[in-house]
Order: structure tokens, then C-alpha cells, then sequence
């Protein structure tokens, strides 16, 4: 029997451990060598089990109460209760004043143990979740739990199956090394991801052994980034294999497509990837709970000030009598205390009766308006997007509120406003450019059917082919056929609601070829010069279009056949698999008559020779090198018009390619590609097929790929070609970086003629893409020396094997290489903008809310986009801050300042104009954010109705939303979609992550999510006010209620000798707090509607009520607390006084007075409610009812509770006075009368927009929408007629202050007709003015 170890042995190992933890970089080995024994080299690294939980079963009260005694308000309780054990400061039972925070610690431990059990059981089932886990005993893979897992070990997963560990790739089925997984579970993407075996480790075409596996495993650190991972392989012969992040299987992840692959565990528990960015809900504070705890604080002060009145009272009072008086009961050793020691004693005394003016259930009450708050927000049918099948969801459920205090919207464009749909528009190819005017027509008519749900061309029934067509033909069409296809329609739009696969819509799939570019593809050049050279050119462009991405190729019934064995569903019949031939089919003929269609009408003749002048024509030497020669039989099959849906172009119909992209742009560029007829028909980690218009397919050698990165802007793929042999390298990227890699002597050198302008040329048009709005990118090629490449590739190895400095060694290699690059032409993709875009960006501007555009778009493409939403309207002034010289930036911020304080006039300082935007790129925004132009930067911006900024960095969002939001003090929101929108989330007071096409990590680092930017409008503006005008009255109202009730018994010690006597029994005391008054306030904090739906969405002005704090503030909390001192007053002295001189008992009198309160403060919350339903008139009567109820019980059955006072029958006799009721009536009058003439004047006399706009609610429905649409009509018309006379009265004005820039021209020409550009281009001295109407 194995002796144990020595703590001294413990304690070294675990020293040990912790050093080789603590070590940037982790040697790893196998354990099979060490399988039989106790301990492994690997064993100072975690295991595989995870615990998620916060607690355990034996420490589980300890560790809960030390939870929740962080919260301040709990520790002041408990204090409280067991100061009331204490003999001397004993206000009533000791055991009493122990049920409220009892009751609300044992509330909220249920609640806590119950989520903490529901982990446990989550964790134990992902625990033993069964797994495959390599043997040396058995020889074999054996099953065992995921729990078992430790680093080192070797594991295999099969197809659809969860990965256990963060896996080393080693082995997989597929002979070129390629392992696919879906990330759904880490990044909502739905995409697959495409993984390589280590290079240079194996080879596929033996099995796998993991005995033989002999080297070591150099890995970084565990960290939380998903996109970056490091590491290299030395082999037994001291060779370095570098490898990243495509060859680590994630955990989490399931591997698709892929029968099974094998892997070296490198992190396991709570060290994966997964389990790190598995972070627990941020807890936010809102600006509305920040406000309720100062003045939680204001409450301290006011009860030690009673207290302290209570202790000198008490002091006064015991020196008022010449001697000891005998209802003073002296101790168990006849000692009385002192008059001073006996008031101190008193002091503590009155904190305990007092106790209740600090609310202690009010934070609970809150978590439970909230919970409720969300579950209406939630289940809002208005918020529920159909095509994707998502609701609004609410992360973190403590600021609610905040929606409705927002004053700064930042926001992303792409997938944010815009579909992120990628949709190809025009091209532009060696300076030519192809409008695609035949693909305009057809994504008009899409659009159009799309509005009216209607089918579109592609969805039509094919008609057989003719040789001359027009757009004005018309055909009927057979109505089954059309059924079929609307069927079709639905099924396509449920598949892309379930994220089949992404960016596969038929908008972005469909591309109808431009005819002028198509013939000149076919035709294999032109005639002259150079022809043949350009020919080359212009497949390279349709080349770099199919093959520089990162697209993975599968087809449609594999990968639909993949996804139902992972959900389970059974396979399509036979018959479901031919109608979906038959639709594909149909789609495919359909496109192809819209393709005809849009020719112009030609004669048969001319069509033939066309088509035979393409095909039969000379074929360009690139075409040669690439095909040598086409068989005739060939080239005879290919003209066979009844078999092929383009003239020239092979198509193949028997199975639809799949396309999984991981960006909508490298799929709408690759669905272009496939419209000329280059498809891409498969990518493995070393090769990529594609087909070429005429039928061959070639399989490229790829040699290296450098993918995108947010600094280089650009990607490139080196490839050997397979038949000339030559390297050529096809790089992307945005225009700015790509046109300064081009070959100096390009224009010179290459071309003749009128190409020496290809630059300049793709340059306009790109300008002419960029002013329309359309994304852009330029593609360019290099050609490589077998030597260059040797030597390049040589460097790039060592860089990938590198562990320290791997980044940067990497984009020095990368860098060097795009160099001297030869442009072949450039792209524009449109965006489309999402529905009511312009109508959500007009709502929250008249809401007051100022909309910010953060964006890294070029700002001719951002622009556009803003005048299309409606950021910018054609009336406004428009400055464009654009220089790279730090010194101009500050001169044009203090020059645009002096302009814009002369052109927005008098009025409240920092409000924003109605006619000024401002457009900043993001090189100019990193200077004025420096900390010497921050200030005037901020100023300036705060004076602009809206701000786009273009060309930034995520780093960038997150620091404009910083700088706001610290320097000006306001409530910000950031809404964002991807991945890059996360920093920007996260700094905002409110984030709001949209579930679109590029995965999740904006929704799991936001607050709220939702489908679409046109959600907004009523998250804000409807549930945003709500949500804040509920929780602010009820908290203003929570503490009038306990301020009332508390003085009810201050102003009984003045009669009692502040002696900490209660009037009323402790049990109804506790009782009033904890049952009789707690379920109004909660049910009006919940339901409670000041407006309608329609009225908040009509008049969005009525949400500046939330951004100026009206419903809470300093002055409403006053004027709550001094309300409630009247109400107290009257509330005791009326019984006093009517009881003054009578021989009732001291219970006998507190029960009139515990009534009265309880009706005043029930009817002064009757008096707040705008909205009255059957809920509330329930939970009011109940109220009362429970009231009287325990009540009449308590006082019949307690007989001796509270000697020598008991309230034994005494509400059963004053039921049976009179003059309680008449107590009870008077006094809840004079009580609420101020309350209800004040709200009678401020509704009649001083009438606010809300109290104005209450009136709207009692119209029809009819009448208040007439009247809103005539209000918002003749507010347009005013703002308008203002705005006018304003510019005519600052116009003198501006030119007299001119002279005050002597570096500059005037930012603007002040006429709102215009809109005007002030740009700044750095120069020798100042800047360039331009000035469009």
C-alpha cells in the first residue's frame, strides 16, 4: 500500500505547480507514458471538470449572509435587531424585531440557492457528458466522461459531437487535413469555420497513432481571446512546426462535416477559451438608483436628527421632575441611570423605533418591478421579429429605467442601420466601368415584391427560350406553378430564419450579369494591342473575386443533411428531395430568363454570331495557359441553348454549391464571381478548385494565405498555378491601402494609350461608388519569382514559429510582400438600410436624443448613408473635419467654435442646433481627442445635432463614448452588431447588442438585444419612459409612505416623555410595512400608464420628461417628504385632538390613527395611478380588506402578546363607534387635500406637455390621431418658419465674424437650402473649402 506523501512533499509539489502555471508560455507533453501512474508531468494543470456554482451545500448560509451583507441597507438592520437585545435600548420584543430582515435574507437565500442548484445540475451533466479519450492499456480510443479529460490526453470526436477541451488538431478524416466546426455556442455564428491539422506534423494518408507521438507541445498562457492563439511543435529531430489559431478545436464548439478528428488537449476547465469569456452578468448601477441611495442617505441624516430631538427631549423631560418620579422602575440592584446616560440609552431607543424610516423593503420591491418590467418588455408582440424568430431580450435586469434617461445614441452602420446583406451593384475592371444596370432592374423589382409579398423574377415560372426578348414581355403563368413557388418562398424564408446558413439569402445570391462585361469575358479580348494582356487582366479580377476569402464550399444537401443528424430531425423522403430539385431548378431557369430579358432585343442571326464569336472567337493567352484547348464536342454542348442558362457558361445543376462565409462581403463577391462563371467548387487548406466560364475546373496550390486584420485592411492568398506553374499572389482590400501598394511604373510600364490612366480612373469611380452610398474594395495582383516566394516563405515560417513578438513578425512579412501590387479593379457592394430606419433616427432626435454615427466606412459612403436615415437632413450645415496636421486640427476646432457660437445665437448653453452636423474622420478624431483638444473637441460636438465619425477603430468607438459620457455628464446608449461594436457596448451607460448576421458577441456583451435598429423607437421612447416614470414615482412614493407612517410615532413621544412608546402594537407595525401597503406601491410600479402606446410614439417630445429627471429629482423628493410630514400631522392630531381628555386606552387611540394612515396613503397612491384596470382596483380593495382582516383576527385572539397593554378587541370596538368613522373620513380629507389641489392646479393653470398630452388619452382613438397628425404637422411647419428666421437674423453675423480665421475660409455658407461641407485637407498653410448643394 502506497504510503501517503508528506505535507512537506504537498506543499513543494504545490509551489512547484503553481510556478509552471504562472509561466507565459506552457511545455506540454503526452500522458500515455505515464497513464499507470499516480502522477504525470501534465498534473500540475487543471482538470476537465467545471463548477460554476458560487456555493456549497455545507457553507452555504456563511457565504450567502456574507453576500448580502454588502449591501449596506441589510447590515443597518440586523444591527438594529440585535440592538434591540440589548436591555437598556430594548424598544419593544427582541424576538419581534427580528422578523423583517428574517423574512426578506430568507427570501432572497431561496431564490439565491434555487439559481445556485440549477448550476449544479447544469454542471454535473456537462460533467458526464461521455467522450473518447485515447488508452495505452487498451491500444484504442475508450469511452469515458468529460470530467476525465486532463491535459496531455489525446481525444477524438466524431461528427456533430461537442468538443470536450481546447484540442490541438493532429488528425482528421478528411485526406487534406480539414476539420470543420460551428461556433454558434461561443459567437452565434453560424458559419462554418474552417480547421487545419498542424502543418508539416502528418500526413493524412497514414493512420493515426497517438502512441508514437513524441514531441512537445509549446502553447501560450490561457487567455480569453477567441480569434488569437500561439504555439509551436518541437520535434524529436529539434524541428519547430509553428501553428494558431486554425488548428485549435475549441471547446464548446461541434465539428460538422467532418466524419472524425483527433487532438492534443492543451487547455482543459476552466482554462478553455470558452470557460474564460464565460463571464457572469456585469451588475450596473442606474442613474436612478445612484439618485435613491443619496438620498437614502438624506433619510439617515433626517432619523439621527429625530433621534437626537428624541434623546434631548427625553433629558429635558426626566430633569423636569424635582425628584424621581414612581413609574420610573429602577434596576435589579435599585440603581436608576443618570437623566444624561439615560437620554443616550434613549437615543439608541428612538433608532430602533425609527427604524422603518429608512425603507427596507424598497430594494426588494424594486427587483420585483424590474422582473416584472422585463417580462412585459420581453413579450412585447411589436418587439418580436418574425423572420428571425427573436424577442428582445433583457441581460441585465437592474436598469430598466435608464432606457428612459438616454440623451446620446452611438451607433454602428453596418448590420446596425444597415441589413448587412452585401449585395453586388457595379464593378469597375482596368479602369472601365460596368454599371450592371440589368441587376439594378432586378433588385428593384425585388425590392418592390418584397414591400407587397409579392414573388420575384427568379421565383416566376421559367418560359421557354425565344431569340429576341424585351422587359415588356408578359406571360401568364399557370397557377399551381405559382403556388409552388410561393411555398418555396416560405420554406426559404424559414430556413433563413432558423440560420441554415448564412449570407444565403436570394438577394445576395442572385446576381445578373452585366451583358456588355459577360460578352467580353467569353469573348476572350478584344481586338488591338494589348488585347490579350488585358484579357489576362480581367479573369484575374473574376479569379481574385472566387479565391480571396476565406469561404468554406460544401453543398446544400450536405450540409442541410449535417445540421438535421445534429437537431435530430429525420431525413427528407424522396419526393421532399426532388421538389427541392425541381424549385432549384426553377430559381436557376428563372434567373436565367431575367438575364435574357434584359438584353436588348436582337435578330436570331445576331444572336447566333455573338454566341459563336464567344465561343469559337480567339482565346487570350491566359485562357491558353489555363485550358490549352477546348474539345470541340465540348464547345458544341456548351452552345446547346436549352441546356444552359447563359450563353457560354457551364453550370452545374445537379447540386447547389453552399457558400459559408464568414463576412457578407467575401459572399457577395464570390456569388458575383459565380455569375461569370468562376465557382468556386472546393478549398482545402493547401488548394482551391475553381471553375472557369467554359467548363474546366483547376485546382490552385495555395501556398499562404494572409488574412485580414483590421490594421493592414487587406488580405491576400499566394497560389501556384497548376499548369504554368507560375506564383501569383491576389490581394483585397480598401481603396486607401491598396492604391498605395500599387507599382510606382504601372501606368508607364503596362499599359499604353488611355490605360495609363487606370489608377486615376478606378479612382473616380470609386468616388462615384463611395457618394452612393456602396461599400468598396480594390483587387490587385502580383506576380512572384519562384526565388522571391523560396525566400519570402522561409522568413514567414520562422515568423509563425515564433512564440514571443509572433504578431508583429508576421505583419512585417505580411507588409512586405503587398508591395508593388498591379490594380485590376474594384467593387461596389451595397448595404441596404433596414425598414424605418429614418423614421427611428427622426423619432429619437425629437425625442432629444442625439444620434451619433460611429463607423469604418469611407465618409463619402457614410455620408450618404446619414442623408439617407435622415442624420443629415439637405438644410444642414454640414462640417467636415478631415487633416492630418495636429496644428490645423486646433486652429479649425477654435475657429469652427467662434462660427458656430455667433451661428447658433442666444440660448441654453450646449443645445444642440437644429442644422449643423458634423463629419470627422478617425485620424482627425485621435487628435482632437488628445487631452489639450478634447475640451474644445467635446464643446464642439455637443453643438452639433449629429456627429459621424468615419474611418474608426473599435478602440475609438469605446473612447468617443468615454469622453461623452464622463466630460458631459449625460446617459449614453451604444448599439452595435458585431464583434468590433463591443468595446463601444461596454462603455456606454446602456448597451444594446442587434442579433444580425455577424454572430453574437455584441448581443453577450450587451444589455439588451433586439432584432433590428427599428425597435428602438419603442424600447425607448414607449418602455423606456414607462419603465422610468413607474420606478421613479414608486420610489418617491415608497419613501412618503414610511416617512409618513414613522412620524405618526415621532409625534407621540412629545406626549409620552420620548419614552420609545408605541401607540400602536409592534406586530401591525410590522404588519403595515410587510402585507398591508407592500403590494399597491409594487403593482404600481409594474402596470402603471401615464400614456398609451400610440400617444408616446406620435409625440416623441414626451421623452425629454425621463432625459430631465422630472419624475425624480431633488425638488420632487422634497416636496414628497414635506407632504408627507403634513400628512402625519393631520394624521395624529385629528384623533388627538378628538380623543383629547377621554379615558381611552393608549391602543385605543393608535388604532384611529393606524386607519387614517393607511387609508391616506393607499387614496394618495389612488391619486398618482394614471391608469385604472381591474388589477389595480383588486390589489387597492384587497389592501384594505387585509387590513381589517388581520386586524379583527389579531385583536381577538391576542389576549396577553404585549402585557401589560394587549389589543384585545379593540378594532371590533371601535367598528362599533361612529365617531371612528367620522375620524377616519375627516382626517384622510384634510390629509390629501393640498396633495389634490396642488394636482387640480398644475393640470388647469401651469398645464406641462405631459399634463397636456394626458388629455389626449381620454379622446377616441380616431380624434387622437387626427389631432397628433395635425399637431406634428404644424410643429414641422413652425420648426421650419423658426429655423428660417434664425439663419436670416445670424447671417449678418457671420459674415462680420470672419475675419476672426485668418487660416481659413468660412466652414459654411449660411442658407439652409444647402448643405455644406467644410473639409479639411492638410496643405502647406490651411485648408480647401467645397461646397455642394
Amino acid at each position: 500500500m502506497p504510503c501517503c506523501p508528506s505535507p512537506l512533499t504537498l506543499l513543494r509539489d504545490s509551489l512547484r505547480g503553481q510556478r509552471q502555471h504562472d509561466k507565459d508560455l506552457w511545455t506540454l507533453i503526452s500522458n500515455l507514458p505515464y497513464q499507470a501512474l499516480p502522477k504525470t508531468t501534465n498534473h500540475y494543470f487543471p482538470g476537465n471538470s467545471i463548477k460554476t456554482t458560487k456555493y456549497s451545500f455545507w457553507f452555504f448560509i456563511p457565504m450567502n449572509l456574507w453576500e448580502r451583507f454588502h449591501r449596506f441597507a441589510n447590515v443597518y438592520f440586523v444591527g438594529l435587531a440585535l440592538l434591540n437585545f440589548v436591555p437598556a435600548v430594548e424598544a419593544f420584543q427582541p424576538e419581534v424585531a427580528l422578523i423583517p430582515i428574517c423574512v426578506i435574507l430568507t427570501l432572497t437565500a431561496l431564490k439565491d440557492g434555487w439559481e445556485d442548484y440549477r448550476r449544479y445540475r447544469s454542471d454535473r451533466r456537462i460533467n458526464h457528458t461521455p467522450c473518447l479519450i485515447y488508452s495505452r492499456k487498451e491500444g484504442d480510443f475508450v469511452e469515458r466522461r468529460w470530467k476525465d479529460v486532463r491535459v496531455g490526453d489525446f481525444v477524438k470526436v466524431v461528427s456533430n459531437e461537442i468538443l470536450p477541451a481546447d484540442l490541438l488538431l493532429l488528425h482528421t478524416s478528411d485526406h487534406n487535413g480539414v476539420c470543420h466546426i460551428e461556433t454558434a455556442t461561443l459567437d452565434g455564428e453560424t458559419n462554418l469555420k474552417q480547421r487545419q491539422v498542424v502543418p508539416g506534423l502528418y500526413t493524412q494518408d497514414f493512420p493515426f497513432k497517438p502512441q508514437h507521438f513524441n514531441s512537445t507541445v509549446v502553447v501560450e498562457k490561457p487567455n480569453d481571446n477567441l480569434n488569437h492563439f500561439k504555439g509551436y511543435i518541437e520535434t524529436a529531430d529539434n524541428r519547430k512546426l509553428g501553428f494558431g489559431i486554425d488548428s485549435l478545436l475549441l471547446r464548446g464548439c461541434t465539428v460538422r462535416n467532418t466524419d472524425h478528428a483527433a487532438g492534443f488537449v492543451v487547455y482543459a476547465g476552466r482554462e478553455t477559451k470558452s470557460m474564460l469569456n464565460n463571464n457572469r452578468p456585469r451588475y450596473k448601477c442606474s442613474k436612478l438608483e445612484r439618485k435613491m441611495n443619496m438620498d437614502v442617505l438624506f433619510c439617515v441624516i433626517v432619523l439621527f436628527c429625530m433621534c437626537l430631538v428624541g434623546a434631548l427631549g427625553h433629558y429635558i423631560w426626566l430633569e423636569s421632575f424635582p425628584s424621581m418620579p414612581l413609574f420610573l422602575i429602577p434596576d435589579s440592584h435599585g440603581h436608576l441611570d443618570q437623566p444624561p446616560l439615560s437620554s443616550f440609552y434613549m437615543f439608541f431607543t428612538m433608532i430602533i423605533l425609527l427604524q422603518i424610516l429608512i425603507p427596507i423593503s424598497l430594494y426588494v420591491s424594486i427587483e420585483i418591478v424590474k422582473v416584472g418590467q422585463v417580462f412585459f418588455i420581453t413579450n412585447d408582440i411589436d418587439l418580436y421579429d418574425e423572420e428571425t424568430d427573436s424577442r428582445v431580450q433583457c441581460r441585465t435586469l437592474n436598469i430598466t429605467e435608464d432606457l428612459g434617461q438616454i440623451l446620446y445614441v452611438f451607433s454602428d452602420k453596418t448590420g446596425t442601420l444597415t441589413e448587412n446583406k452585401m449585395v453586388f451593384r457595379r464593378c469597375t475592371i482596368m479602369g472601365t466601368e460596368y454599371a450592371h444596370n440589368e441587376n439594378d432592374v432586378r433588385l428593384a423589382v425585388l425590392g418592390e415584391a418584397d414591400d407587397t409579398e409579392e414573388e420575384v423574377l427568379f421565383h416566376q415560372r421559367p418560359l421557354p427560350l425565344r431569340t429576341g426578348w424585351t422587359l415588356e414581355d408578359n406571360h401568364d403563368h399557370d397557377p399551381e406553378v405559382i403556388q409552388c413557388c410561393h411555398g418555396a418562398q416560405r420554406q426559404e424564408k424559414e430556413r433563413s430564419a432558423q440560420g441554415e446558413v448564412a449570407f444565403s439569402s436570394p438577394l445576395e445570391t442572385e446576381v445578373v450579369p452585366d451583358r456588355k462585361l459577360l460578352q467580353r469575358v467569353l469573348r476572350g479580348g478584344g481586338d488591338g494591342p494589348g488585347g490579350c494582356q488585358e484579357t489576362d487582366l480581367y479573369l484575374d479580377f473574376f479569379l481574385a473575386l472566387a479565391v480571396c476569402n476565406t469561404v468554406v464550399v460544401s453543398t446544400a444537401t450536405r450540409a442541410q443533411a449535417q445540421r438535421r443528424r445534429a437537431s435530430g430531425c429525420p431525413s427528407p423522403s424522396l419526393s421532399q428531395s426532388s421538389v427541392d430539385l425541381l424549385q432549384s431548378l426553377v430559381r436557376k431557369m428563372s434567373s436565367l430568363l431575367h438575364t435574357i430579358r434584359s438584353w436588348q432585343p436582337m435578330t436570331e442571326k445576331e444572336d447566333l454570331d455573338n454566341t459563336n464569336s464567344s465561343l469559337s472567337g480567339p482565346v487570350n493567352s491566359h485562357v491558353a495557359n489555363h485550358h490549352h484547348t477546348i474539345a470541340e464536342g465540348q464547345a458544341s454542348q456548351t452552345n446547346t441553348k436549352a441546356n444552359i442558362p447563359r450563353p457560354g457558361l457551364v453550370v452545374d445543376t445537379a447540386d447547389q454549391l453552399c457558400y459559408e462565409a464568414e463576412s457578407p462581403d467575401e459572399a457577395a463577391l464570390v456569388y458575383a464571381a459565380k455569375a461569370y462563371g468562376f465557382t468556386l467548387l472546393a478549398r482545402t487548406p493547401d488548394s482551391v478548385t475553381v471553375r472557369l466560364p467554359h467548363g474546366q475546373e483547376l485546382t490552385y496550390q495555395v501556398l499562404d494565405t494572409l488574412t485580414f486584420d483590421p490594421i493592414r485592411k487587406r488580405m491576400s492568398v499566394v497560389l501556384c498555378h497548376p499548369i504554368t506553374r507560375e506564383i501569383v499572389m491576389y490581394t483585397k482590400g480598401a481603396d486607401y491601402t491598396m492604391m498605395e501598394l500599387l507599382e510606382t511604373p504601372y501606368a508607364e510600364n503596362r499599359m499604353e494609350g488611355s490605360h495609363k490612366n487606370i489608377p486615376a480612373s478606378t479612382q473616380k469611380h470609386l468616388d462615384w461608388y463611395a457618394k452612393e452610398g456602396l461599400r468598396t474594395l480594390c483587387l490587385a495582383k502580383k506576380v512572384l519569382s519562384k526565388k522571391a516566394n523560396e525566400d519570402w516563405s522561409l522568413v514567414r515560417q520562422d515568423a509563425v514559429a515564433t512564440i514571443n513578438n509572433r504578431e508583429e513578425l508576421l505583419m512585417e512579412t505580411a507588409t512586405h510582400l503587398e508591395t508593388h501590387l498591379t490594380l485590376l479593379g474594384a467593387t461596389g457592394i451595397e448595404d441596404r438600410l433596414q425598414d424605418s430606419v429614418p423614421d427611428t433616427i427622426t423619432a429619437l432626435r425629437e425625442a432629444g436624443i442625439q444620434v451619433w454615427v460611429l463607423t469604418g466606412d469611407k465618409p463619402e459612403t457614410a455620408v450618404n448613408i446619414a442623408y439617407t436615415c435622415r442624420l443629415l437632413d439637405q438644410g444642414d450645415l454640414v462640417i467636415n473635419m478631415r487633416t492630418n496636421n495636429k496644428a490645423v486640427c486646433a486652429s479649425t476646432l477654435d475657429c469652427t467654435l467662434e462660427e458656430v457660437r455667433q451661428y447658433v445665437g442666444p440660448g441654453a448653453p450646449g443645445d444642440p442646433s437644429p442644422s449643423i452636423g458634423l463629419v470627422i474622420d478617425g485620424h482627425t478624431l485621435g487628435m482632437a481627442l488628445e487631452s489639450d483638444l478634447v475640451e474644445r473637441f467635446v464643446e464642439l460636438a455637443r453643438s452639433c445635432r449629429s456627429v459621424l465619425c468615419c474611418r474608426v477603430t473599435p478602440l475609438q468607438k469605446s473612447t468617443v463614448v468615454k469622453v461623452v459620457r464622463e466630460r458631459l455628464k449625460v446617459m449614453t446608449l451604444a448599439i452595435g452588431d458585431g464583434a468590433s461594436d463591443v468595446n463601444m457596448i461596454q462603455a456606454a451607460d446602456v448597451g444594446i447588442g442587434i442579433s444580425g448576421q455577424e454572430g453574437m458577441q455584441a448581443v453577450m456583451a450587451s444589455d439588451f438585444s433586439i432584432s433590428c435598429f427599428k425597435h428602438m423607437k419603442k424600447l425607448l421612447l414607449a418602455h423606456g419612459h414607462w419603465c422610468y416614470r413607474r420606478l421613479a414615482n414608486m420610489a418617491i412614493y415608497f419613501f412618503y409612505k414610511n416617512v409618513t407612517y414613522v412620524n405618526l410615532l415621532f409625534w407621540y413621544q412629545f406626549y409620552c416623555g420620548f419614552s420609545g412608546t408605541s401607540m400602536i402594537d409592534i406586530w401591525l407595525i410590522i404588519f403595515f410595512n410587510l402585507f398591508f401597503t407592500s403590494a399597491p406601491p409594487i403593482m404600481f410600479g409594474v402596470m402603471d400608464r401615464n400614456f398609451a402606446t400610440e400617444t408616446l410614439l406620435g409625440l416623441p417630445e414626451l421623452y425629454r420628461s425621463g432625459q430631465g429627471s422630472e419624475g425624480y429629482n431633488h425638488f420632487t423628493f422634497w416636496i414628497a417628504m414635506l407632504d408627507a410630514f403634513y400628512q402625519s400631522l393631520v394624521c395624529f392630531f385629528i384623533p388627538f385632538w378628538t380623543y383629547h381628555g377621554s379615558d381611552i386606552d393608549i391602543y385605543t387611540f393608535g388604532t384611529p390613527i393606524n386607519t387614517v394612515s393607511l387609508f391616506t396613503i393607499l387614496l394618495h397612491l389612488a391619486i398618482e395611478i394614471k391608469t385604472w384596470t381591474v388589477v389595480h382596483w383588486v390589489i387597492m380593495l384587497g389592501s384594505v380588506s387585509l387590513y381589517f382582516m388581520v386586524t379583527l383576527v389579531y385583536s381577538a385572539v391576542c389576549i396577553s402578546c404585549n402585557p401589560p397593554s394587549d389589543p384585545y378587541w379593540i378594532l371590533q370596538q371601535q367598528m362599533t363607534d361612529p365617531m371612528f368613522y367620522l375620524v377616519c373620513v375627516i382626517t384622510t380629507v384634510v390629509a390629501l387635500l393640498p396633495r389634490y389641489t396642488y394636482r387640480v392646479l398644475i393640470n388647469t393653470v401651469a398645464p406641462s406637455p405631459i399634463v397636456r398630452a394626458r388629455h389626449l388619452e381620454r379622446l377616441d382613438p380616431t380624434t387622437k390621431e387626427q389631432w397628433i397628425r395635425e399637431w406634428r404637422g404644424l410643429r414641422g411647419e413652425s420648426t421650419w418658419e423658426v429655423a428660417q428666421e434664425q439663419t436670416q437674423k445670424q447671417e449678418p453675423s457671420l459674415g462680420n465674424q470672419r475675419h476672426h480665421c485668418p487660416h481659413h475660409h468660412p466652414p459654411w455658407n449660411p442658407f439652409p437650402q444647402s448643405t455644406i461641407r467644410f473639409e479639411l485637407q492638410q496643405q502647406q498653410i490651411g485648408t480647401s473649402q467645397k461646397v455642394t448643394s
